[in-house]
């Protein structure tokens, strides 16, 4: 029986070539904080909203958002929104400005500290009315209630709460074009991994995400490679862009794990793309997993390749691990620690900052020790 458990709807979705600029219709009137980095704004995909909003409100446009955005960062976007008396923020473009813009919007609306509000459910106010346009098929930020930003010592922390969820969201598949392959392969490998750590979260695992997970694993893993190879494909784009929403659903209420848990100590010290850190550690963490994840990786096993729907569970488990090692080096990815200047001797404190995310630790399969983290870097190495 499943465990009683309310789950989070997502936003309002408009699909569709050129809808941003509708998000003018759908904000109150006022000054609005528009929150993105600087290759979005330079690219110009922004112009078309900027020029409808400035019909009827002042704009805001704070576009110093980094990857892996700073607390230093989101305060100043925040005393950017507070200075204007923004009453709405819009989000624009990869995880990052998105996440700065979910909570700069909690914060200017409801007045809380952000030291208060970190972990799960502890945001409770009122945030100011949002939007968000990812530019990228990957992170699903536009999906959830979750938002990380690195803190002191390179630590990535985050707030997961309901308020985050923002009123709207625009999937324009035109927005991902011009991308280079590896990022639009390492946001595709990030929402795969979204999709299958949802698929089996010890904590929070339910059927609506279950169907969202399997549905995104099959829109994302039919379309990566093609997205790579014909990157003008817009359908195959939107087909991404879709499966990264949908995986963004199933892990807003069954939050991911240990893939993630490992990954994040490699962005926050190292500054790889968060995408590439979830490739980094997808193979070692998901063998590990195996034996305690078989039914439910046998059963993603089988929208990977059909033909392990004929193996055993034991043996169609190791066949989606397979099968995910096979398309990340398809891509062009380098899975390996040693290709992107991460020492082997770094494994321990590596593990050290993985224990910090006790927020998805909670999640995985089977549980995680120091020393097994400190292992899977090793193998991963």
């Amino acid at each position: 029986m499943t465990p009683a458990q309310i789950l989070h709807p997502g936003p309002r979705l408009l699909i569709g070539h050129g809808r941003a600029p509708e998000i003018a219709e759908l904000l109150p009137d006022g000054p609005v904080l528009l929150v993105t980095d600087g290759a979005v704004r330079v690219m110009g995909l922004l112009d078309p909203l900027v020029e409808q909003l400035q019909r009827s409100r002042e704009v805001i446009l704070f576009d110093a958002v980094e990857a892996d955005p700073s607390k230093a960062t989101l305060l100043a976007a925040v005393e950017a929104g507070r200075s204007a008396g923004a009453t709405s923020v819009i989000g624009f473009g990869g995880g990052s400005p998105m996440d700065v813009a979910k909570l700069a919007a909690y914060l200017l609306g409801s007045g809380d500290d952000l030291d208060t509000i970190w972990g799960v459910g502890l945001a409770r106010g009122q945030r100011l009315p949002l939007a968000l346009v990812p530019t990228t098929a990957g992170t699903g930020s536009e999906a959830t209630p979750v938002a990380i930003i690195t803190v002191e010592g390179a630590e990535k922390r985050g707030v997961n709460a309901a308020p985050l969820i923002p009123d709207v969201a625009v999937l324009d598949a035109a927005l991902t074009l011009g991308k280079p392959r590896a990022l639009t392969a390492a946001t595709g490998v990030d929402a795969m991994v979204h999709a299958i750590e949802a698929y089996t979260s010890a904590k929070s695992k339910n059927p609506v995400s279950d169907m969202q997970a399997r549905e995104a694993l099959r829109l994302l893993s039919a379309n990566l490679l093609t997205v790579c190879e014909e990157p003008s494909n817009i359908a195959s784009r939107e087909a991404m862009l879709v499966g990264a929403h949908l995986a963004g659903l199933a892990f807003a209420n069954a939050p991911v794990a240990g893939v993630h848990a490992l990954a994040y100590p490699l962005g926050g010290i190292h500054h790889l793309a968060h995408g590439l850190s979830n490739a980094l550690m997808l193979r070692p963490v998901l063998s590990f997993n195996a034996e305690a994840a078989r039914e439910p990786y046998a059963e993603l096993a089988a929208i990977l390749d059909p033909s392990a729907a004929s193996l055993g569970s034991q043996a169609a488990a190791a066949r989606l691990v397979e099968r995910l090692e096979e398309m990340v080096l398809a891509t062009g990815l380098k899975p390996r620690l040693r290709d992107h200047g991460i020492a082997r001797d770094e494994a321990p404190m590596l593990a050290r900052e993985a224990m910090k995310q006790t927020r998805l630790l909670v999640n995985n399969p089977i549980e995680i020790t120091e020393e097994d983290a400190r292992r899977l870097y090793e193998v991963a190495w």
